[in-house]
């Protein structure tokens, strides 16, 4: 990513992440735009001459500026909720390249889609395809449908994130995939687009796309004998990233190899979160005290699960650098923990790290599944969050005050 240290001094681009801290405080999200865009470009460019559109997952990161950057660089969006969508409309998005992909998308949902005319719902059921057929048509329009199916196929992944066996509440399997594709066919208010796959998030080895992309090469044949024309194949999206640990492949790989599985007639669509913003974010954390056990040292820090749940939820592992390099501090083995009543409250565990009291640390890889998770339990506000250019700072999403917390609340 952008960070590398300038002096003694942890820098996000050009961009002194001490000074962020001075000047809104922490904890705090701080996102670089290079990385972003760096990230974007690498699979466009990958795809070359071949039609395809990248629709970014909005569930890795939706703050509404981080959105707007990627609609300027050409992205279309994945949207698994009304508030999704409204959050691309904001940043100048919703229309003709936006898929609303999800398992249980509502009533509403689905009429704002239609008002917006997005361009495909990957639908998960055949009671959800006759819903949508029902509101197009009592709403005077038509639906674009791709009907997500579920491969059967091992993501080698955390089970959390893993979505395209049989035994995930995700998608329609194989076997019955025809059958609804020609159940939409008979629908009035019905046009029938693509075929969606999703088989997972996190992946870092390209077999489980490859097996998912090749068996949906056999569905388009099966389809195309049946005289049900397809003309997008979205691929989901699910490359991960290192977080320090296992390196997934190029992502000029990962689309070589989708290229290869699924016939160049169709325009390929893909759905990347988690490879775009991931490695473009920071967690800016400050140690409050340092606690010596009998058992373990720990770094008490002012961040905690209600900022970055993914180390209690998934047991993630992310990298942890201290902002200012202090090579006369020895290294020592303790685990950083936040001040939640709760013993899954941790941020790391057993890292070597040179710290002491009042220090910055960075959580690095941190832009994905980071601040769109944070809640505000133990009625802690939630972060702010800053996007870097270069050399400037911009507050894109200001922190919680306690009053914004309970605004909605009132006393009987």
């Amino acid at each position: 990513m952008s960070c590398q240290y300038i002096g003694e001094q942890l820098h996000l681009e050009q961009v002194a992440l001490g000074d962020v801290a001075a000047a809104h405080g922490t904890p705090s999200y701080v996102y670089s735009t290079d990385q972003i865009s760096e990230n974007y470009r690498a699979y466009d460019n990958a795809f070359g001459a071949r039609h395809h559109s990248i629709c970014y997952a909005v569930k890795a990161n939706s703050n509404i500026a981080i959105l707007n950057l990627l609609r300027q660089l050409g992205a279309g969006f994945d949207v698994v909720s009304v508030g999704e969508l409204e959050r691309v409309v904001a940043a100048g998005g919703g229309d003709s390249d936006t898929v609303f992909a999800g398992v249980g998308k509502m009533r509403s949902e689905i009429e704002r889609a239609l008002e917006l005319g997005i361009s495909c719902f990957n639908v998960e059921s055949s009671d959800e395809l006759q819903l949508i057929d029902k509101i197009a048509g009592t709403n005077g329009t038509r639906a674009s449908i791709a009907v997500r199916v579920n491969p059967d196929v091992d993501a080698k992944t955390h089970p959390y994130i893993s979505t395209g066996l049989n035994e995930n509440k995700f998608g329609i399997p194989m076997v019955d995939a025809v059958s609804v594709y020609e159940l939409a066919a008979k629908l009035p208010n019905i046009d029938i687009v693509g075929v969606a796959c999703h088989i997972g998030s996190q992946l870092t080895e390209l077999a489980p796309f490859i097996a998912a992309a090749e068996r949906v090469q056999l569905l388009l044949s099966a389809l195309k004998e049946k005289g049900i024309e397809i003309e997008h194949v979205d691929i989901g999206g699910g490359l991960g990233i290192s977080y320090g640990a296992n390196e997934p492949p190029p992502i000029i790989d990962y689309v070589n190899a989708i290229c290869r599985a699924i016939d160049p007639s169709y325009r390929l669509v893909i759905e990347p979160g988690r490879s775009i913003v991931g490695d473009a974010g920071i967690l800016l954390t400050r140690v409050l005290f340092m606690k010596q056990t009998p058992a373990k040292l720990f770094a008490i820090v002012d961040a905690s699960m209600t900022e970055l749940i993914r180390p209690a939820l998934y047991q993630a592992e992310h990298p942890i650098k201290t902002v200012i390099q202090n090579p006369q501090h020895e290294a020592q083995t303790m685990d950083i923990v936040g001040p939640v009543c709760e013993t899954a409250d941790f941020l790391a565990k057993n890292r070597e790290l040179s710290v002491s009291e009042n220090e910055l640390l960075a959580v690095l890889d941190a832009g994905a599944y980071g601040a769109v998770m944070a809640s505000t339990y133990n009625s802690r506000p939630r972060p702010a969050e800053i996007l870097v250019s270069k050399s400037e700072m911009h507050l894109i999403r200001r922190r919680d005050t306690i009053e914004s917390l309970m605004a909605n609340e009132q006393l009987i």
